[in-house]
């Protein structure tokens, strides 16, 4: 193990995140009430330009109006762009007057580590000046090539970031990719074309100590097909999906959730190394199994995440 280690600023439990436009403040009360983890009030795509203002409007009051954090609910903003014009804005109106209330600001596109620095410089001098007593995480879409390729330096661009996520639907139209829909596969591609990009943000995340958070599917009738793409995220190491549609939190949950008997056979492997441990054994067997150290390690993971889920 190298001696260079990034620990995780904060540890979140963000099985599922619930997207709720800015510009629909009937959806907030059932956003607050639902079974997600995590809630983002969007300022950004969700929110046609005319829209913009009367959004922000909406989020700040709901931030200082809804008890999320009572509620059991993480509570997140997506702000615009860098490239537009209302992203200075959103930063100072909901910092200064709701930024007791936010946990997390999530920044679209992000495509170099100075756009995270901009915000993170922002949000410093505002949590200053208002004496806001918490420090608000920050997150970061990857959803651009640019971003794709400087995704180590983003995921290690500020002791603020908490987690990257995959926005698939920007990231194909960045790539000029063929696909048929937000987060669904190609037919003429010979398996999962996200893969590559799903896996070389994962491991920037876990290299820096950041969550790493699978983006949209698009076609909320197709259940399997949501299912399908989550539990390839969650092979690789994801921690958890949006959800754009409530019928998709449940779904989720339960496969950002570790299976009961997947959590047994974690403990049962940490109690066989440390009986094989007091025995001088730096190996043992399990089920007909070799377990090692490294086994060790992927168990405590497991328990751990079960323990946080079971704590929320």
């Amino acid at each position: 193990m190298s001696h260079t280690r990034y620990p995780p600023p904060r540890q979140r439990v963000q099985r599922s995140e619930l997207a709720v436009p800015g510009s629909n403040p009937g959806m907030f009360e059932k956003a607050a009430g639902s079974d997600a983890d995590f809630v983002f009030l969007d300022l950004e795509d969700a929110v046609a330009p005319g829209d913009k203002v009367e959004a922000r409007a909406n989020v700040i009051e709901a931030l200082q109006d809804i008890d999320w954090r009572g509620l059991g609910k993480t509570i997140s903003v997506r702000i615009n762009g860098l490239d537009t014009h209302y992203m200075y804005r959103d930063v100072v109106d909901v910092v200064e007057q709701a930024g007791r209330h936010l946990d997390t600001i999530l920044i679209p596109k992000a495509g170099v580590a100075a756009d995270v620095y901009m915000v993170d410089a922002m949000v410093t001098q505002i949590e200053e000046a208002m004496g806001i007593g918490h420090r608000i995480g920050l997150e970061a879409l990857i959803e651009t090539t640019l971003g794709m390729a400087n995704v180590e330096d983003i995921a290690r661009s500020s002791d603020r970031m908490e987690a990257l996520h995959f926005g698939v639907a920007d990231y194909a139209a960045s790539c000029r990719a063929r696909t048929t829909s937000i987060g669904g596969l190609n037919p003429d591609y010979p398996g999962d074309q996200w893969h590559e990009g799903l896996s070389r943000m994962l491991v920037a995340c876990r290299a820096y100590g950041v969550r790493a958070i699978d983006g949209p599917f698009g076609d909320f009738k197709d259940p399997d097909g949501f299912m399908l793409g989550a539990r390839r995220a969650a092979a690789l190491g994801y921690e958890g999906k949006w959800a754009i549609h409530p019928s998709q939190i449940e779904l989720a949950n339960r496969v950002f959730t570790p299976p009961a008997e997947e959590v047994d056979r974690a403990r049962r492997i940490l109690v066989a190394l440390e009986a094989a441990a007091a025995e001088g054994r730096g190996a043992a067997q399990l089920d007909g199994r070799m377990i090692d150290a490294a086994s060790a390690r992927m168990a405590e993971n497991l328990v751990a995440t079960d323990a946080a889920i079971n704590a929320r």
